[in-house]
């Protein structure tokens, strides 16, 4: 796929968006100086920050949890979110480490086999390196069924994309996380409620 990144200046994708992308909080910058302590190159960085986000942090739907973080901060605090939020951790991280990094979305189904659940928004990133140029990853969390990598020459994300059944895969690579993603997240009374209450496209 081609990307379509929304802005040509690799700055507006190193900025923080508080509150929910600060890299200036503590949890986030003890995990940098983690992350900076094992690895010297941009590449193996970002590569931590990937494993991290995915592994690291436990996706709330997967664990039937009701807590919804939404922040990089709190998200590490409670160790925990859906992938909106593991992706607000990982462009968090990558961000504050001076890696460009955006924000992309996929349209899936809610429940992979069952086309009666409908669909909803998927949250994954993509980043920039020199001499790579921008790439996909998806810190989703893996399970059975979903095998997501950090691989930069061809994509291993989390859900392959089904157009027959409704599913959509957008280009766009965003600067921002989406208004309307964030007040979804906000505004919800729990995760199980937000598991139907996120947005169905961008």
């Amino acid at each position: 796929m081609e990307l379509r990144i929304e802005s040509d200046k690799l700055e507006d994708y190193l900025q923080e968006v508080p509150p929910v992308i600060q890299w200036d909080t503590p949890l986030v910058q003890e995990k940098i100086r983690e992350i900076e302590a094992k690895a010297s190159t941009p590449e193996d960085k970002a590569r931590l920050a990937f494993e991290f986000a995915r592994d690291g942090i436990q996706h709330s739907f997967d664990t039937k949890s009701k807590t919804v973080t939404i922040s990089a901060e709190d998200a590490l605090e409670k160790k925990e979110g859906i992938c909106f939020a593991k992706s607000h951790v990982l462009a968090t991280l990558l961000r504050g480490m001076g890696i460009p990094a955006g924000f992309c979305y996929q349209r899936v189904l809610r429940k992979p086999n069952m086309p009666e659940s409908g669909h909803a928004l998927h949250g994954l990133n993509a980043l920039y390196l020199e001499g790579h140029g921008w790439f996909r990853v998806d810190p989703r969390g893996n399970k059975p069924g979903v095998d997501s990598q950090f691989t930069i020459d061809h994509e291993q994300l989390a859900y392959p994309i089904r157009p027959e059944l409704g599913e959509v895969d957008y280009p766009h690579v965003f600067a921002k996380p989406l208004p309307a993603v964030i007040r979804a997240m906000q505004e919800t009374q729990d995760g199980h409620t937000l598991f139907w209450d996120r947005p169905v496209a961008i």
